[in-house]
């Protein structure tokens, strides 16, 4: 397959179905009044505006080429969202305190709500991709289907925001494959890993936020430095998220935000794919507004009920195909998802 790099027109000229997602060209984004920032909050210490020319790979837990990190900073990273409840919540603890995160989205989850794509970027945030479903650790599925769930993403987002994204990507359950960390090369696109789990998918209940905060800056009291993990779906990291930043910056540490020097392109094919399911799931929520659905609307959900036809997504391309399943929902009962990608030599 020949991979043709759309510019963003391409994208907006995908006709009125896609354009209810998308900003309108002239309209510019309201500018917020500078806030304050007092002494006692975090702020942003410095940016890294990275060059992702070649695809260059961070975060030491797997990847060990690139050490940019002094003693004492950090990178706040968010996966999985938006999901609006904590989503909000996560912004405006980061608001609070100044400071600026990276979110790595899902697809489906950026179309499911638009606005909020806007509003993580609106605030100054920085905003990359994590595929199109999340369904797949990428390391055991074919090429093809890793390259798919990449770019469907990519597609989905840009379309969601209404403007490229940075060519930043994290692979779901840090499970890479070396077919797609060179198409990733191929299209310019840096993968990142982490240093610091905060495993807040394990932690439930009442006790979820406390388990994170204590995991979080005991592993930081060690290392002293990392690429923090966080999702932004989750109740705990949303409850645990303001006592974490009290804390890094009441034990001395500084915040480092990620830019990109270049914008994200797209594959005319995928922004295409992902108009049609913009338009069908715009179609869904105007015939029946009140139809259960999964906040992550799995490819084709709701057709049935509609009787609007799923959107053709690559010829042979379905979730059930090549006998691979999807990752199971994590949570404090499923097996650890790290030993799987990383073996039986991984400890906590």
């Amino acid at each position: 397959m020949a991979i043709r790099l759309g510019s963003w027109p391409t994208l907006a000229a995908l006709g009125a179905a896609s354009l209810f997602l998308l900003l309108p060209a002239t309209e510019q984004r309201p500018v917020q009044a500078a806030k304050t920032c007092g002494s006692d909050t975090l702020g942003v210490a410095r940016t890294v505006a990275i060059d992702t020319t070649g695809g260059p790979r961070y975060g030491l837990m797997q990847y060990k080429e690139h050490d940019f990190l002094a003693d004492g900073e950090v990178v706040l990273t968010f996966d999985d969202g938006p999901m609006r409840r904590h989503t909000q919540a996560v912004l405006d603890a980061l608001e609070r305190h100044c400071t600026k995160g990276t979110f790595f989205m899902v697809g489906t989850m950026a179309l499911s709500d638009p606005a909020m794509v806007r509003e993580v970027a609106l605030r100054g945030h920085t905003v990359g991709s994590h595929t199109w479903s999340h369904r797949y650790q990428l390391g055991k599925v074919t090429p093809q289907r890793a390259t798919q769930e990449i770019e469907l993403g990519i597609s989905a987002i840009q379309l969601a925001l209404g403007e490229p994204i940075a060519p930043f990507f994290r692979f779901p359950f840090l499970s890479d494959q070396k077919a797609a960390m060179a198409h990733l090369g191929q299209r310019n696109i840096s993968a990142f890993s982490i240093d610091v789990d905060s495993l807040d998918y394990r932690s439930r209940g009442p006790g979820g936020a406390d388990q994170v905060f204590r995991r979080v800056m005991a592993d930081l009291a060690q290392k002293r430095k990392g690429i923090l993990l966080f999702h932004d779906i989750q109740p705990s990291t949303a409850a645990a998220l303001p006592r974490i930043l009290d804390a890094l910056k009441q034990r001395g540490f500084k915040v480092v935000h990620l830019t990109a020097k270049s914008k994200q392109t797209t594959v005319a094919e995928y922004d295409q794919q992902a108009a049609q399911e913009a338009s069908r799931r715009k179609t869904v929520i105007a015939t029946a507004p009140l139809s259960p659905r999964a906040v992550t609307w799995p490819m084709g959900s709701g057709a049935a009920a509609t009787g609007t036809p799923a959107p053709a997504i690559t010829q042979g391309w379905s979730p059930t195909t090549e006998g691979q399943k999807p990752v199971s929902g994590r949570g404090a009962d499923d097996a650890d998802w790290r030993r799987s990608v990383f073996g039986n030599s991984f400890n906590d």
